[in-house]
C-alpha cells in the first residue's frame, strides 16, 4: 500500500513539474481557459517548444477565439515548418475563421486554409485527418476559393490505395456536400465495412446516420467504434439513440445517454450535450412520461437556446 501511495505520490507531482502535461490534463478536462492560462505560463519559459503552440491552437480553438488559435498554430509551423500535424491546425483554424467573417475576409483566409491542408498533406500523406480536410475543403468550397470537386477525385483516389476504409469515407462526405446522399450512404457502409481505424470517421459517420435517423447504421457506428476505441463514450451516445429510433430498451438507452452525458468532453467532434438532452427527452416523450421530458427538453434549451428540437419538443411537452 505504501508503494502504490509513493508512486501516486511520484506521479502528481511529475505532472505538477510537467506544465505540458497539465495543459494536456485541462484540455482533455475540457476547462479551455485554464488550460490556456497553464500553456501561455509554459510557453513563456520554453518560447521554442512548438507543442505547446499546437496545444494552446487547439485550446483556443474549442474557445472560438479565433484570432489566438490562429497566433499559436502560426509560431508551430514557425517553430516546426515541416511537421504536418501544425499545418493541419492551421488550416482548421484559418478556417474556423473564415466560417465566422465577411465574405472578403473569409475568400482570403479560405485561401489560406486550403494552402495550410496541401502542405500538410505533402509533407505526411498517411496524415489522413489533413487528407480527409483539404478534400471536404474541395468538394464544398468554390474554385475561386481554391475548391473544386474535379481537385477532389484524383485525391480520393489516392486515399483509397492508402486505406480503403478512409477512401470510402472521403467519397461519402464529398457526395454529402452535395446532397448526393444515396451515394454519401453507399460509401459510408462500405466504410465502415472496412474497418476503419479512426473513431472520430467512425463517429462522424455516426452523426451522419443520427441526422437521417438511420438507426441500423447508428447501431453498427456503435460496434465499429467500441471495437477501436472502447474508452470513447460516443460509442454509449450513437447506440442510445440508434435503441430509441428502433424503439426498443429504453432503459439501456436512457443509462447510455447519463453514461454520456457524465464522461463526454465538451469538444468539437463530439454530440453536444444539449443534443443528449434532447435525445433524453425523446425519449421519455415517447413512453408518454411528459414531465420527465419537458425537463429534459428545458435543460438541452438551457444548455443552447438555439436547438430547434429541443424548444419544439418542449412546447408540445409544456402545453400537457
Amino acid at each position: 500500500m505504501l508503494l502504490l501511495a509513493c508512486a501516486g505520490m511520484s506521479a502528481a507531482k511529475i505532472k505538477q513539474d510537467d506544465p505540458l502535461e497539465a495543459g494536456r490534463h485541462a484540455y482533455e478536462s475540457s476547462e479551455y481557459s485554464r488550460a490556456v492560462q497553464i500553456l501561455q505560463s509554459a510557453a513563456a519559459k520554453e518560447p521554442q517548444n512548438a507543442e505547446i503552440q499546437l496545444l494552446l491552437t487547439k485550446s483556443y480553438y474549442e474557445m472560438q477565439d479565433h484570432d489566438a488559435a490562429i497566433a499559436s498554430a502560426e509560431k508551430a509551423v514557425a517553430l516546426d515548418p515541416r511537421n504536418s500535424i501544425y499545418h493541419e491546425w492551421l488550416g482548421r483554424a484559418y478556417g474556423d475563421k473564415a466560417e465566422h467573417t465577411g465574405m472578403f475576409s473569409a475568400l482570403s483566409l479560405a485561401k489560406k486554409t486550403h494552402k495550410e491542408f496541401e502542405e500538410a498533406v505533402r509533407l505526411d500523406e498517411k496524415n489522413f485527418s489533413a487528407q480527409q480536410a483539404l478534400i471536404e475543403f474541395d468538394c464544398s468550397a468554390p474554385g475561386m476559393a481554391g475548391g473544386g470537386e474535379d481537385k477532389a477525385r484524383p485525391l480520393i483516389e489516392r486515399l483509397s490505395a492508402l486505406d480503403a476504409a478512409e477512401g470510402h469515407y472521403a467519397a461519402g462526405n464529398c457526395r454529402r456536400q452535395k446532397k448526393d446522399f444515396i451515394v454519401a450512404d453507399a460509401e459510408f457502409a462500405k466504410a465502415l465495412e472496412s474497418k476503419p481505424k479512426s473513431p472520430d470517421l467512425i463517429y462522424d459517420i455516426g452523426d451522419y446516420a443520427m441526422k437521417r435517423s438511420e438507426a441500423e447504421r447508428l447501431i453498427a457506428v456503435a460496434d465499429a467504434g467500441e471495437k477501436v476505441a472502447p474508452g470513447d463514450p460516443r460509442g454509449k451516445f450513437y447506440r442510445a439513440v440508434g435503441l430509441i429510433l428502433r424503439k426498443e430498451k429504453a432503459e439501456e438507452a436512457e443509462r447510455l445517454l447519463r453514461e454520456y452525458l457524465k464522461n463526454a468532453p465538451v469538444r468539437n467532434g463530439y454530440p453536444r450535450l444539449s443534443v443528449t438532452h434532447e435525445w433524453l427527452g425523446k425519449l421519455f416523450e415517447e413512453q408518454n412520461q411528459k414531465k420527465a421530458a419537458e425537463n429534459e427538453y428545458q435543460e438541452a434549451v438551457k444548455l443552447d437556446p438555439k436547438n430547434k428540437a429541443a424548444r419544439e419538443g418542449l412546447k408540445r411537452t409544456a402545453k400537457n
